[in-house]
């Protein structure tokens, strides 16, 4: 199956669009967390990082002649679909088997990716910017500088080409990864027993919340976006804030003040020296 078979811009944007919508319906309803900066500013910000990010993303697919194709992911899967490159190409595997085999090779793919922006120093100047957002909510999961977006969309070719990832696959892998990412940035309070039984399986908000502790030692686990299993198996998981998920500070040390909720701000952070 193709990407084409179906509306995929549509699939994309729906799902993003119901689940943010929902999500803040419910930080408003069920908040984890008092808020500290006003909702609007930090909003309008952390949107704009994703629409910019997704700008230069298409920037740079237009440059490599790609732009019949949305993504970048889609792109390399529907070349390897045409040149039947990689292992899914070499062995035959139903679909039912290779798509899910795919979202989650690919959601592991994106774990070690994370783990690399807080180890490596270089990409870590960039992905400061996603951690010093003072509060935690769905917007959250969309402030990423859009030098890290852009060099997420590479880094994910070399392994949908290698997967010989169904287009379709790769697809359905990017609305769990987005609307995944929205989901666990939530400020929901989540009744504990259902917190228990999903985080199981996927990253909670919860979960992921203790990954945006100012804390090194927390900051630096739970790194997961979609599937909890990767930090299991690593030892990188971290159950519960030790100053409790009402008491703990989120962020940056240095930066706690407005400034992160300000576009001019956020975008120039990689660029200049911190402590941090």
């Amino acid at each position: 199956m193709t990407v084409m078979a179906f509306d995929e811009p549509t699939a994309r944007v729906s799902a993003f669009v119901v689940v943010l919508v929902v999500m803040a319906v419910l930080e408003t309803v069920l908040p984890r967390r008092r808020r500290l900066l006003p909702r609007l500013n930090r909003s309008l910000t952390n949107v704009s990082m994703v629409a910019l990010g997704t700008l230069l993303a298409r920037l740079i697919i237009f440059g490599a002649g790609l732009l019949a194709v949305p993504v970048a992911g889609v792109a390399a899967a529907v070349l390897a679909e045409r040149q039947g490159w990689g292992l899914l190409h070499l062995v035959s595997v139903p679909g039912w088997i290779g798509v899910p085999l795919v979202i989650v090779v690919l959601d592991f793919a994106i774990w070690l990716q994370h783990v690399a922006t807080h180890r490596v120093p270089l990409l870590w100047r960039v992905h400061q910017v996603h951690h010093a957002d003072r509060d935690l909510d769905a917007t959250s999961g969309l402030r990423f500088h859009p030098v890290e977006t852009a060099l997420s969309m590479l880094y994910r070719i070399p392994w949908v080409l290698a997967l010989g990832a169904p287009p379709v696959a790769v697809v359905l892998f990017e609305i769990v990864l987005n609307t995944g990412a929205i989901f666990n940035h939530a400020n929901v309070a989540l009744p504990l027993w259902l917190d228990r039984v999903l985080r199981a399986v996927i990253v909670t908000p919860d979960m992921h919340r203790v990954h945006h502790s100012v804390l090194g030692r927390e900051h630096n686990t739970n790194f997961g976006f979609s599937l909890s299993i990767w930090d299991r198996l690593s030892s990188t998981y971290t159950d519960q804030p030790a100053d409790g998920h009402v008491g703990m500070t989120i962020g940056l040390d240095e930066f706690q003040t407005a400034k992160p909720a300000r576009l001019d701000w956020s975008l120039a952070l990689p660029f200049w020296r911190s402590r941090h």
